[in-house]
């Protein structure tokens, strides 16, 4: 019998999905998930600043940039969070208009925090009535686990909108016709050390009701990049305090799939610490430094896109820092835009009992996985870790399926993670990333 799996990676923070294994959870009682309704993205738009130019753009309450950086001049004051003081400063986005009216919105972030500081990322919307909205905060972040347990922000439902672990979902009547984002770099009181933030933003989208037709394919021949094949299922039982691994892992799986792909990735001595039995050591790793501990689960979109950003590449003898997002994309041919670019896409699907063929999984209400390439006629090839191992990895999907599969449940989610080296598209479509 083929699995079905949960591998959720969005749901209310106050819940905690099963995850489950066919009929062996069935028979002890345990509720498999259901996939969710149709739906798809009719407009989105990605806004970044990245440069010392674009911060200063946005409003500093006691930072500097420089270098392309963020960084604490001199803290503004001082706050409680986890029992412990820490000094503060913050920097705010300018408006961010989509020129659409937006129901979603999903923060990005790049930033290394030495041990004793963290980031506090915080979003705001203004209705298309001309309404401003409160700040929601969306996470309170931090690369190791040495200072605080990295976690989403409650649902915070007050006035326009709510955060859904890591999406701030406005309320059924509600748009957004503008947003910003807020980063607080925060350190231990009397520390000199500063949180380093490198970009932050988010991806405006409108999510209907609706799954448009099957896009046409843009590929005039296969093209296949080089991804190497990891198996989440090879971890299963793995340290139960990151959620056990196996079913739980597709996330941290998928993202270290690209970051090895780029020659990027943690070094041999940062997961010494893995049991020295375990296959991939490097994925519990992820596992671990993308853990949302109020979510409990390795799940958290921009949590992975963030650890991905902290790993630098390594090939042709240098260090090229990497640059990692969230986005949402309209459909297969955006994807073909990035594989001809040679950057692999992390993209997160359900599906119900014998709606995607082949895989190795029967369904799921939240999975992901790599597209690491098309063949000419569009199908698309994937780095699907739900295989039972590495060498059951690669599968090729219809392009139907998987396109309905990724625009229904997942909205067209996509994490794009690639080396500051690797240009991305241009051309139509590119507000997207």
């Amino acid at each position: 019998m083929v699995p079905s799996v949960t591998c959720v990676t969005r749901r209310p923070a106050s819940v905690r999905t099963a995850v489950v294994v066919g009929a062996v959870a069935l028979a002890a009682g345990m509720l498999v998930a259901a996939p969710t309704a149709g739906a798809a993205v009719a407009h989105a738009k990605v806004e970044r600043w990245s440069t010392t130019k674009d911060f200063e753009a946005g409003s500093a309450h006691g930072t500097r940039s420089a270098n392309g950086a963020l960084t604490v001049a001199r803290p503004t004051g001082t706050t409680m969070y986890a029992g412990k003081g820490y000094e503060h400063a913050a920097w705010t986005s300018p408006w961010s208009k989509p020129g659409f009216g937006a129901n979603q919105l999903i923060a990005s972030w790049n930033a290394r925090t030495p041990k004793g500081t963290l980031v506090k990322i915080a979003m705001q919307g203004r209705t298309t009535a001309g309404r401003t909205g409160s700040w929601d905060t969306v996470a309170h972040w931090a690369e190791g686990d040495g200072t605080i347990r990295r976690e989403s922000a409650p649902r915070q439902v007050d006035d326009y909108s709510f955060v859904n672990v890591d999406t701030v979902v406005t309320d059924a009547s509600v748009r957004y016709e503008a947003w910003k984002v807020r980063v607080t770099l925060m350190r231990a009181k009397g520390s000199k050390r500063t949180p380093s933030v490198r970009s932050i933003g988010a991806v405006a989208s409108q999510v209907t009701s609706s799954v448009p037709a099957t896009s046409r394919t843009t590929m005039r021949r296969g093209v296949e990049l080089d991804v190497p094949h990891y198996s989440q299922m090879i971890h299963q039982g793995e340290y139960p305090q990151w959620d056990n691994g196996g079913e739980a892992w597709c996330s941290p799986t998928s993202t270290m799939m690209v970051l090895r792909y780029f020659g990027a990735g943690p070094a041999r001595s940062d997961y010494a610490w893995v049991n020295d039995s375990y296959r991939n050591p490097f994925v519990d790793h992820a596992a671990r430094h993308t853990f949302d501990y109020r979510y409990d689960g390795a799940g958290n979109w921009p949590f992975n896109t963030a650890y991905a950003a902290t790993n630098p590449a390594r090939d042709k003898g240098g260090s090229v820092q990497m640059d990692a997002f969230v986005t949402r994309l309209k459909s297969l041919r955006d994807a073909e835009k990035l594989i001809k670019a040679g950057i692999p896409v992390v993209a997160s699907v359900t599906f119900g009992s014998g709606e995607l063929s082949g895989a190795p999984i029967s369904s799921t209400s939240g999975h992901l996985m790599v597209i690491a390439g098309f063949t000419a006629k569009g199908k698309v090839i994937a780095a699907d870790p739900a295989g039972p191992d590495n060498g059951s990895v690669r599968r090729v999907y219809d392009r139907s399926q998987f396109e309905r599969a990724w625009l229904r449940g997942g909205d067209g989610t996509s994490y794009v993670i690639r080396p500051k080296d690797v240009a991305l598209p241009g051309g139509k479509g590119s507000s997207r990333w």
